[in-house]
Formats: structure tokens, C-alpha cells, sequence
């Protein structure tokens, strides 16, 4: 009788200890259900070479979307995407239209694919004259194209364009690298009348240092030709990695500290900025941390 009363505490201990376990996962996995998160990234894997962005890309999106929550990614359809491999193909209903960037008319093309076994889309934004050549970011010397900056720009406006197109009311839109650090900077001027994104909240992640030098030195005459004023992206009067970056963290509503190696200035900017931001969290325990932290975002 002993035996079997000793049986039973014990089973029962083990049962409570795994209920335990259960009871933050559950938590956290109502946490994010049905609420909607844009992507936006310079780089997404599978499609491009595995970094910290592209890597992060990926597994930001695909824990959400475990967790049951709506998502949608967009990236630049570089030219070396291999289109046949990963199954591109354009949506003739969202392409089509011209964006205007630096008074000149740019075609907007939309292509789509979907991530293997993840049943997660990828939109990629495309356009022969920004993204047709080989490379990403540069030439096979290691230059940065000269037009890096009008690419940031035509990005940033292709996203918004196609995602009102789709009628897709984001809760948060996530920005990853460089490339897509315009897109803040946009939303808070260039469409703050749009009423699709009225209650959504942005959130910057920030990565080490990708690129050294400066982009175009008239970067910040292109972005005032849309009429944002100047002394909202002073910091693009030199467009060196960090400038940009922090141009599109004081247009974010929260920050997140993606790589243990952000620079000096960069940190010492985002903790003076008042925004909420996380620290920097290894990867193997990010997701509760980023779930967390889009919570105090939507509260």
C-alpha cells in the first residue's frame, strides 16, 4: 500500500512539473495569435546567403507564424535570386504601378514565392533598373552601388503601395538591415495620413555594422523631394551605416538590439532615444524575449 501511495505523489509530482513546463509556452503562444506582423528586410533565407539578418529573417516570421499569428515578408528580388529554383513568380494584380523616386517614374513589379514545408509568402519587390544586376549591395570589387540610396527609397515605397494594394492592416511592421531602414522614415511622413496603418506600431531590429563608407552624399535631397522635412533625417546629410540606421530608429515606435556587436555611437543613440528597446538576446532565447516585447508594443 505504501509502495502505490509513493507511486501515485510521485506521478502526480511529475504531472504538476510538466503542467509547469506547459504554462509559459501556452502563455506565450496566445500571446501573438491572429495579431498581424509585416517583415521587412534587406535579406530573407532561403533565398539569400545565411548572416544575421537573413537569418533572423527567417526565424522571427516563422516563430510567429507557429505561434499562430498572420504574417506577410518583403524583400528586394535581387538578381541573384534564382527565380526558377525558389519558384518566383510576378502578381500581375499588384505590379504595374510607377513610384516616383528622385522625379523620376520607376515601374514596381511584384513577384511572390513561398518558403518550403513553412507555408510562409515572401513578396519580393523588384525593378529592372534597381535590382536586376547580380549582386546585392555591390559590384564584384566590393563597391557600393551608387544608387544604394534610391534602391532604399523605391523599397520603402513599394512595400507600403503593395501592402495597401492587398488591404493588409498590420499591427507591427519589423524592419531588418540596412536596406529597408527608409521604410520608418517614410511611414511617419510620406504616409502619415494613411489610414490602413493608423494604430501600427513599428519596430526596428539593429545588426553590426554591413557596409562601410557612405551612400549617395544627395541621399537627403532625394528623401526631402517627397517632402519630408530636413531636419527630420539630418542624419542622412552623411550616409554612413550608423546615420541611417539611426534615422530609421527615431522614426520607430521600438527598438531591438539584434547583434551583440552594435557600435559604440549606435547603442549609446538608441538608449538616449526614450524609445523602448531589448537588449540584445542570444538566439536561443529570443523568442519569449520578442514576444514579450511585441506585447508592450500593442498594449
Amino acid at each position: 500500500m505504501s509502495c502505490k501511495l509513493t507511486i501515485f505523489i510521485n506521478n502526480c509530482i511529475n504531472f504538476c512539473t510538466f503542467a509547469c513546463f506547459l504554462l509559459p509556452i501556452n502563455k506565450v503562444t496566445k500571446i501573438m495569435e491572429d495579431k498581424r506582423i509585416l517583415y521587412v528586410s534587406s535579406e530573407v533565407v532561403p533565398y539569400l546567403a545565411e548572416n544575421e539578418v537573413s537569418l533572423m529573417s527567417y526565424d522571427v516570421p516563422k516563430m510567429i507564424n507557429d505561434q499562430g499569428g498572420q504574417i506577410r515578408i518583403f524583400m528586394p528580388r535581387y538578381g541573384n535570386i534564382n527565380e526558377r529554383r525558389h519558384q518566383l513568380h510576378e502578381v500581375i494584380r499588384l505590379s504595374g504601378m510607377n513610384l516616383v523616386v528622385n522625379d523620376l517614374d520607376m515601374p514596381l513589379i511584384i513577384k511572390v514565392a513561398s518558403i518550403p514545408k513553412e507555408r510562409i509568402q515572401v513578396y519580393f519587390i523588384d525593378n529592372d533598373e534597381y535590382f536586376k544586376r547580380k549582386a546585392t549591395f555591390s559590384d564584384e570589387d566590393g563597391v557600393l552601388y551608387p544608387d544604394n540610396d534610391e534602391r532604399a527609397i523605391f523599397f520603402a515605397k513599394g512595400v507600403v503601395e503593395t501592402v495597401k494594394k492587398l488591404n493588409w492592416v498590420p499591427d507591427i511592421i519589423h524592419v531588418h538591415g540596412w536596406m529597408a531602414s527608409m521604410l520608418p522614415v517614410y511611414m511617419k511622413h510620406y504616409y502619415k495620413d494613411e489610414a490602413l496603418f493608423s494604430d501600427t506600431k513599428i519596430v526596428t531590429s539593429v545588426y553590426g555594422q554591413s557596409f562601410d563608407g557612405n551612400l549617395d552624399q544627395e541621399m537627403i535631397n532625394k528623401v526631402k523631394f517627397d517632402n519630408i522635412p530636413e531636419d527630420a533625417v539630418k542624419e542622412l546629410e552623411t550616409p554612413n551605416y550608423d546615420h541611417l540606421i539611426m534615422a530609421a530608429v527615431k522614426h520607430s515606435d521600438g527598438v531591438i538590439i539584434a547583434s551583440d556587436n552594435v557600435s559604440a555611437s549606435l547603442t549609446k543613440f538608441i538608449q538616449s532615444s526614450e524609445k523602448p528597446f531589448l537588449p540584445f538576446t542570444p538566439k536561443d532565447k529570443f523568442a519569449e524575449a520578442y514576444t514579450q516585447f511585441y506585447k508592450t508594443m500593442l498594449s
